[in-house]
């Protein structure tokens, strides 16, 4: 699905954004992506969707070079981006003008996500709030069925109730054959919708793991004092303090928080 093998990329004369990056990924799951502004988020779902070339062929998306753009492989990816423009047309529009370039698309989903969403088929997408557009964009996403579905802070603009929604329809929207790429700074809106974690810092990929493997090997408590011992990672919590221990079995809830502090502040997990 995608394949990223010793990825060199900067813009211009900076400094590297990302040096011999490489990691792979299959169908099946939903992927978190975390890391710090400026980690290069952006930048790689960019890569791997076709907006940005890679240098040296070192990315495969769906087997193909993503940069050629090719009607095989743009039919079988949708990006939703953090910013992005729509034209001054009604829902019912825009559905009429794009669902075609999608082989999969599922008007009845659609209606549902739409439906779930509250949104109106007769709205103009220029008098709609920045939220109202992010749902609607989400729920055309999730509705072409594509087998690459990148989506770049998409709780970014929601209400409460609204980011409760979007993990019920996207949960409930996956089939086995998809990939789910989400990129976020918004950890709690996905926590309990992705099943894997992968975490960016300083060009590199410091962690790529199942939330099953973590909450296997790591166990994630709160404590009223700090002992020595196992702890490898501590924060301070108004009950105490949060802390990451290593431990087999653990079967804890993972605090992907705590994780992501932990990682990109250099404890060693192993």
């Amino acid at each position: 699905m995608i394949e990223i093998n010793n990825l060199n990329f900067k813009y211009g004369k900076q400094a590297k954004l990302f040096n011999e990056l490489s990691f792979s990924e299959e169908a099946g799951s939903i992927v978190g992506l975390l890391g710090k502004n400026g980690a290069g988020k952006s930048t790689l779902l960019k890569l791997l969707t076709g907006l940005l070339a890679a240098p040296n062929n070192s990315i495969q998306t769906l087997g193909d070079n993503p940069f050629k753009r090719l009607p095989r492989f743009l039919e079988e990816v949708y990006f939703v981006p953090e910013e992005y423009e729509l034209p001054a047309v009604k829902i019912s529009e825009f559905i009429q003008a794009n669902a075609q370039f999608y082989p999969r698309f599922d008007n009845e989903k659609l209606h549902q996500i739409m439906i779930d969403f509250e949104l109106d088929p007769k709205s103009r997408l220029s008098k709609m709030s920045y939220g109202q557009r992010k749902k609607f964009l989400i729920a055309f996403a999730l509705s072409t069925n594509c087998k690459l579905l990148v989506l770049d802070e998409p709780t970014n603009g929601l209400d409460i109730p609204s980011k409760a929604v979007f993990r019920k329809v996207v949960a409930s929207s996956l089939s086995d054959d998809q990939l789910v790429l989400i990129s976020t700074h918004q950890v709690k809106d996905i926590e309990n919708l992705i099943d894997k974690l992968l975490i960016l810092d300083k060009g590199c990929i410091k962690m790529h793991s199942s939330i099953w493997e973590i909450s296997e090997n790591y166990s994630f408590t709160t404590v009223s004092q700090l002992t020595e011992g196992e702890i490898l990672y501590s924060e301070v919590a108004p009950s105490g303090y949060k802390v990451l221990k290593k431990a087999k079995r653990a079967n804890t809830n993972v605090d992907i928080e705590l994780l992501f502090n932990a990682v990109t502040q250099g404890v060693t997990l192993n």
